[in-house]
Protein backbone atom coordinates (compact mmCIF):
# COMPACT_ATOMS: atom_id res chain seq x y z
CA UNK A 1 0.00 0.00 0.00
CA UNK A 2 0.97 3.13 -0.63
CA UNK A 3 1.57 6.48 1.63
CA UNK A 4 -2.83 7.58 0.61
CA UNK A 5 -3.92 3.88 0.93
CA UNK A 6 -2.32 3.47 4.51
CA UNK A 7 -3.64 7.38 5.76
CA UNK A 8 -7.39 6.03 3.96
CA UNK A 9 -7.35 2.78 5.91
CA UNK A 10 -6.53 3.86 9.28
CA UNK A 11 -9.52 6.87 8.49
CA UNK A 12 -12.54 4.80 7.14
CA UNK A 13 -10.71 1.14 7.62
CA UNK A 14 -13.40 0.51 10.58
CA UNK A 15 -16.06 1.74 8.65
CA UNK A 16 -15.14 -0.08 5.06
CA UNK A 17 -14.76 -3.68 6.94
CA UNK A 18 -18.85 -2.99 7.62
CA UNK A 19 -19.43 -2.71 4.32
CA UNK A 20 -18.45 -5.85 2.66
CA UNK A 21 -21.55 -7.04 1.87
CA UNK A 22 -23.02 -4.16 0.65
CA UNK A 23 -20.47 -3.94 -2.34
CA UNK A 24 -19.88 -7.69 -3.09
CA UNK A 25 -20.06 -6.69 -6.35
CA UNK A 26 -16.55 -4.33 -5.77
CA UNK A 27 -15.08 -7.06 -4.25
CA UNK A 28 -15.71 -9.76 -7.17
CA UNK A 29 -14.76 -6.70 -9.68
CA UNK A 30 -11.42 -6.05 -7.27
CA UNK A 31 -11.06 -10.24 -7.90
CA UNK A 32 -11.58 -10.15 -11.75
CA UNK A 33 -9.74 -7.24 -12.44
CA UNK A 34 -6.26 -8.71 -10.32
CA UNK A 35 -6.19 -5.56 -9.12
CA UNK A 36 -3.49 -5.90 -6.15
CA UNK A 37 -5.80 -3.72 -3.56
CA UNK A 38 -7.72 -5.27 -0.63
CA UNK A 39 -11.66 -4.79 -1.00
CA UNK A 40 -11.16 -2.44 2.38
CA UNK A 41 -8.26 -0.52 1.19
CA UNK A 42 -9.94 0.12 -1.83
CA UNK A 43 -13.02 1.54 -0.50
CA UNK A 44 -11.39 3.10 2.19
CA UNK A 45 -9.46 4.96 -0.86
CA UNK A 46 -12.34 5.94 -2.40
CA UNK A 47 -13.91 7.52 0.55
CA UNK A 48 -10.89 9.51 1.47
CA UNK A 49 -10.33 10.49 -2.31
CA UNK A 50 -14.52 11.36 -2.42
CA UNK A 51 -14.27 13.70 0.48
CA UNK A 52 -10.63 15.39 -0.98
CA UNK A 53 -12.31 16.06 -4.44
CA UNK A 54 -15.17 17.04 -2.85
CA UNK A 55 -13.50 19.56 -0.99
CA UNK A 56 -11.56 20.90 -3.56
CA UNK A 57 -14.46 21.42 -5.83
CA UNK A 58 -16.38 22.97 -3.39
CA UNK A 59 -13.86 25.72 -2.41
CA UNK A 60 -13.73 26.26 -6.08
CA UNK A 61 -16.70 26.67 -6.97
CA UNK A 62 -17.62 28.36 -3.89
CA UNK A 63 -15.08 31.41 -4.55
CA UNK A 64 -16.01 31.68 -7.97
CA UNK A 65 -20.08 32.22 -6.92
CA UNK A 66 -18.71 35.07 -4.44
CA UNK A 67 -16.05 36.51 -6.89
CA UNK A 68 -18.64 36.96 -9.69
CA UNK A 69 -21.68 37.17 -7.32
CA UNK A 70 -23.61 34.52 -9.05
CA UNK A 71 -26.67 34.69 -7.15
CA UNK A 72 -26.88 38.69 -7.92
CA UNK A 73 -27.46 37.67 -11.81
CA UNK A 74 -30.67 35.74 -11.01
CA UNK A 75 -33.77 37.57 -11.33
CA UNK A 76 -37.29 36.85 -10.29
CA UNK A 77 -40.09 39.00 -11.45
CA UNK A 78 -42.69 36.87 -10.33
CA UNK A 79 -44.36 37.19 -6.55
CA UNK A 80 -42.74 35.82 -3.76
CA UNK A 81 -43.61 34.67 -0.11
CA UNK A 82 -41.79 37.34 2.19
CA UNK A 83 -39.31 35.17 3.85
CA UNK A 84 -37.77 34.34 0.23
CA UNK A 85 -37.90 38.29 -0.17
CA UNK A 86 -36.15 38.79 3.20
CA UNK A 87 -33.52 36.04 2.34
CA UNK A 88 -33.35 37.56 -1.01
CA UNK A 89 -30.93 40.17 1.08
CA UNK A 90 -28.52 37.73 1.74
CA UNK A 91 -28.51 36.06 -1.54
CA UNK A 92 -24.61 36.11 -1.97
CA UNK A 93 -24.10 34.40 1.07
CA UNK A 94 -26.86 31.65 0.86
CA UNK A 95 -26.13 31.27 -2.79
CA UNK A 96 -22.25 30.46 -1.86
CA UNK A 97 -23.08 28.28 1.02
CA UNK A 98 -25.64 26.53 -0.98
CA UNK A 99 -23.22 26.35 -4.15
CA UNK A 100 -20.53 25.12 -1.88
CA UNK A 101 -22.55 21.82 -0.27
CA UNK A 102 -23.96 21.26 -3.93
CA UNK A 103 -21.16 20.93 -5.26
CA UNK A 104 -19.36 18.80 -2.92
CA UNK A 105 -22.36 16.75 -2.87
CA UNK A 106 -22.23 16.25 -6.34
CA UNK A 107 -18.45 16.47 -7.15
CA UNK A 108 -17.69 14.04 -4.42
CA UNK A 109 -20.43 11.70 -5.35
CA UNK A 110 -19.57 11.16 -8.77
CA UNK A 111 -15.82 10.76 -7.70
CA UNK A 112 -17.11 7.78 -5.60
CA UNK A 113 -18.88 6.18 -8.05
CA UNK A 114 -16.20 6.57 -10.48
CA UNK A 115 -13.66 4.27 -7.96
CA UNK A 116 -16.91 2.10 -7.48
CA UNK A 117 -17.12 1.35 -11.17
CA UNK A 118 -13.32 1.39 -12.44
CA UNK A 119 -12.74 -1.74 -11.19
CA UNK A 120 -15.33 -3.62 -13.55
CA UNK A 121 -13.66 -1.80 -16.35
CA UNK A 122 -10.74 -2.90 -15.67
CA UNK A 123 -11.66 -6.25 -15.26
CA UNK A 124 -13.68 -5.96 -18.99
CA UNK A 125 -10.96 -4.52 -20.60
CA UNK A 126 -9.07 -7.91 -18.97
CA UNK A 127 -12.01 -9.97 -20.43
CA UNK A 128 -10.96 -8.72 -24.38
CA UNK A 129 -7.41 -9.37 -23.92
CA UNK A 130 -7.95 -12.80 -22.68
CA UNK A 131 -10.43 -13.85 -25.37
CA UNK A 132 -8.25 -12.43 -27.64
CA UNK A 133 -5.26 -14.40 -26.72
CA UNK A 134 -6.80 -17.49 -25.02
CA UNK A 135 -6.57 -19.15 -28.80
CA UNK A 136 -2.57 -18.75 -29.34
CA UNK A 137 -2.00 -19.36 -25.26
CA UNK A 138 -3.81 -22.58 -25.83
CA UNK A 139 -1.57 -23.58 -28.45
CA UNK A 140 1.53 -22.78 -26.73
CA UNK A 141 -0.11 -25.08 -24.01
CA UNK A 142 -0.88 -28.10 -26.55
CA UNK A 143 3.06 -28.03 -28.10
CA UNK A 144 4.11 -28.16 -24.27
CA UNK A 145 1.64 -31.00 -23.26
CA UNK A 146 2.55 -32.77 -26.09
CA UNK A 147 6.30 -32.69 -25.03
CA UNK A 148 5.29 -34.23 -22.08
CA UNK A 149 5.67 -31.43 -19.69
CA UNK A 150 3.29 -32.05 -16.57
CA UNK A 151 0.28 -29.74 -16.78
CA UNK A 152 1.48 -27.74 -13.32
CA UNK A 153 4.46 -26.86 -15.10
CA UNK A 154 2.56 -26.25 -18.50
CA UNK A 155 0.61 -23.34 -16.44
CA UNK A 156 4.27 -22.30 -15.08
CA UNK A 157 5.78 -21.44 -18.20
CA UNK A 158 2.29 -19.95 -20.09
CA UNK A 159 2.40 -17.58 -16.76
CA UNK A 160 6.29 -16.69 -17.47
CA UNK A 161 5.49 -16.14 -20.92
CA UNK A 162 5.45 -12.23 -21.74
CA UNK A 163 3.81 -12.56 -25.34
CA UNK A 164 0.28 -13.61 -24.27
CA UNK A 165 -0.92 -11.08 -22.63
CA UNK A 166 -4.01 -11.64 -19.34
CA UNK A 167 -4.34 -15.11 -20.01
CA UNK A 168 -0.06 -15.43 -19.25
CA UNK A 169 -1.54 -13.75 -16.13
CA UNK A 170 -4.30 -16.21 -15.34
CA UNK A 171 -2.00 -18.94 -15.56
CA UNK A 172 0.65 -17.32 -13.22
CA UNK A 173 -2.18 -16.94 -10.74
CA UNK A 174 -2.33 -20.70 -10.90
CA UNK A 175 1.43 -21.28 -10.54
CA UNK A 176 0.92 -18.82 -7.39
CA UNK A 177 -1.99 -21.25 -5.61
CA UNK A 178 0.34 -23.66 -6.05
CA UNK A 179 3.79 -22.58 -5.58
CA UNK A 180 2.79 -19.93 -2.85
CA UNK A 181 -0.24 -21.48 -1.03
CA UNK A 182 0.27 -25.59 -1.42
CA UNK A 183 -2.57 -25.84 -3.47
CA UNK A 184 -2.41 -29.02 -5.44
CA UNK A 185 -3.42 -28.46 -9.22
CA UNK A 186 -7.28 -28.78 -9.20
CA UNK A 187 -7.90 -26.49 -6.41
CA UNK A 188 -5.76 -23.75 -7.78
CA UNK A 189 -7.56 -24.02 -11.72
CA UNK A 190 -11.19 -23.91 -9.34
CA UNK A 191 -10.10 -20.93 -7.90
CA UNK A 192 -9.03 -19.25 -10.77
CA UNK A 193 -11.74 -20.40 -12.75
CA UNK A 194 -14.33 -18.99 -10.37
CA UNK A 195 -12.38 -15.29 -10.44
CA UNK A 196 -11.67 -15.05 -13.92
CA UNK A 197 -13.88 -12.30 -16.38
CA UNK A 198 -13.59 -14.51 -19.13
CA UNK A 199 -16.12 -17.33 -19.83
CA UNK A 200 -14.49 -19.09 -22.56
CA UNK A 201 -10.95 -19.26 -19.88
CA UNK A 202 -13.33 -20.17 -17.35
CA UNK A 203 -14.89 -23.31 -19.80
CA UNK A 204 -10.91 -24.27 -20.72
CA UNK A 205 -9.76 -24.33 -16.92
CA UNK A 206 -12.69 -25.93 -15.75
CA UNK A 207 -12.40 -28.35 -19.15
CA UNK A 208 -8.46 -29.16 -17.98
CA UNK A 209 -9.92 -29.56 -14.21
CA UNK A 210 -12.18 -32.29 -15.62
CA UNK A 211 -9.67 -34.27 -17.27
CA UNK A 212 -7.29 -34.11 -14.71
CA UNK A 213 -10.02 -35.37 -12.09
CA UNK A 214 -10.98 -38.16 -14.24
CA UNK A 215 -7.71 -39.31 -15.96
CA UNK A 216 -8.51 -38.42 -19.51
CA UNK A 217 -6.01 -37.35 -22.12
CA UNK A 218 -5.14 -33.82 -21.15
CA UNK A 219 -3.17 -33.70 -24.32
CA UNK A 220 -6.16 -34.81 -27.00
CA UNK A 221 -8.80 -32.31 -24.77
CA UNK A 222 -5.72 -29.34 -25.42
CA UNK A 223 -5.74 -30.15 -28.96
CA UNK A 224 -9.09 -30.28 -29.29
CA UNK A 225 -9.93 -26.74 -27.35
CA UNK A 226 -7.09 -24.91 -29.70
CA UNK A 227 -8.94 -26.07 -32.64
CA UNK A 228 -12.14 -24.87 -31.32
CA UNK A 229 -11.04 -21.75 -30.48
CA UNK A 230 -9.12 -20.65 -32.83
CA UNK A 231 -13.09 -21.33 -35.57
CA UNK A 232 -14.15 -19.35 -32.78
CA UNK A 233 -11.42 -16.72 -33.38
CA UNK A 234 -11.81 -16.79 -37.09
CA UNK A 235 -15.72 -16.17 -37.11
CA UNK A 236 -15.21 -13.21 -34.72
CA UNK A 237 -13.07 -11.22 -36.62
CA UNK A 238 -14.85 -11.86 -39.57
CA UNK A 239 -17.88 -10.58 -38.08
CA UNK A 240 -16.03 -8.05 -36.55
CA UNK A 241 -14.51 -6.60 -40.48
CA UNK A 242 -18.50 -6.89 -41.75
CA UNK A 243 -19.24 -5.44 -38.78
CA UNK A 244 -16.60 -2.34 -39.73
CA UNK A 245 -17.91 -2.01 -42.66
CA UNK A 246 -21.12 -1.26 -41.96
CA UNK A 247 -19.76 1.63 -39.58
CA UNK A 248 -17.46 2.98 -42.39
CA UNK A 249 -20.48 2.91 -44.50
CA UNK A 250 -22.80 4.73 -41.71
CA UNK A 251 -19.42 7.26 -40.95
CA UNK A 252 -19.54 8.35 -44.69
CA UNK A 253 -23.12 8.74 -44.77
CA UNK A 254 -23.38 10.00 -41.39
CA UNK A 255 -20.31 12.55 -41.01
CA UNK A 256 -19.21 13.18 -44.40
CA UNK A 257 -21.85 13.66 -47.32
CA UNK A 258 -24.49 14.22 -44.74
CA UNK A 259 -23.13 17.64 -43.14
CA UNK A 260 -21.24 18.68 -46.93
CA UNK A 261 -25.11 18.10 -48.00
CA UNK A 262 -26.06 20.18 -44.86
CA UNK A 263 -23.48 22.80 -44.78
CA UNK A 264 -24.29 23.32 -48.80
CA UNK A 265 -27.89 24.00 -48.42
CA UNK A 266 -27.05 26.24 -45.18
CA UNK A 267 -24.73 28.38 -46.77
CA UNK A 268 -27.19 28.73 -49.77
CA UNK A 269 -30.07 29.59 -47.48
CA UNK A 270 -27.61 32.10 -46.04
CA UNK A 271 -27.23 34.22 -48.78
CA UNK A 272 -30.61 33.99 -50.26
CA UNK A 273 -32.19 35.17 -46.85
CA UNK A 274 -28.77 37.31 -46.03
CA UNK A 275 -27.86 36.17 -42.60
CA UNK A 276 -24.10 37.77 -41.27
CA UNK A 277 -23.75 34.81 -38.95
CA UNK A 278 -25.76 31.55 -40.03
CA UNK A 279 -25.81 29.84 -36.54
CA UNK A 280 -27.13 26.39 -37.60
CA UNK A 281 -24.02 26.50 -39.82
CA UNK A 282 -21.22 26.72 -36.80
CA UNK A 283 -23.22 24.28 -35.09
CA UNK A 284 -22.68 21.47 -37.67
CA UNK A 285 -19.11 22.44 -38.07
CA UNK A 286 -17.93 23.10 -35.06
CA UNK A 287 -20.05 20.34 -32.64
CA UNK A 288 -21.65 17.62 -35.31
CA UNK A 289 -18.83 16.92 -37.28
CA UNK A 290 -16.20 16.80 -34.54
CA UNK A 291 -18.41 15.32 -31.94
CA UNK A 292 -20.09 12.60 -33.85
CA UNK A 293 -16.26 11.61 -35.82
CA UNK A 294 -15.36 11.73 -31.96
CA UNK A 295 -18.26 9.55 -31.01
CA UNK A 296 -17.07 6.94 -34.22
CA UNK A 297 -13.74 6.80 -32.73
CA UNK A 298 -14.63 5.54 -29.77
CA UNK A 299 -17.39 3.23 -30.91
CA UNK A 300 -14.74 1.61 -32.99
CA UNK A 301 -12.02 2.03 -29.99
CA UNK A 302 -14.61 0.14 -27.39
CA UNK A 303 -15.42 -2.72 -29.85
CA UNK A 304 -12.05 -3.76 -31.45
CA UNK A 305 -10.39 -6.73 -30.37
CA UNK A 306 -7.21 -6.46 -28.07
CA UNK A 307 -4.12 -7.26 -30.08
Amino acid sequence: MNSIQRLAFRLFGTYAVKKRNKYADLRNALLTARMKVPFEVYLSTAYLWSVIIGILAAVLLGFFTWAFNIPGMITYRGAAPEFIISLSQHALILGTILATIISFAVIGGITFVVFLLYPAYVAGNRKRNIDASLPYAINYVTAMSTAGIPPAEIFRQLGSSTIYGESATEARFVGLEIDLYGRDLIDALRLVSSTTPSYRMKEFLQGAMGCISSGSNLTDYFRTKAEQYALENRQTQKMFLETLGLIAESYVTAMVAGPLFMIILQSIMSILSRQAQPFFLFIIIYMIIPFGSLGFVILISAMTPES
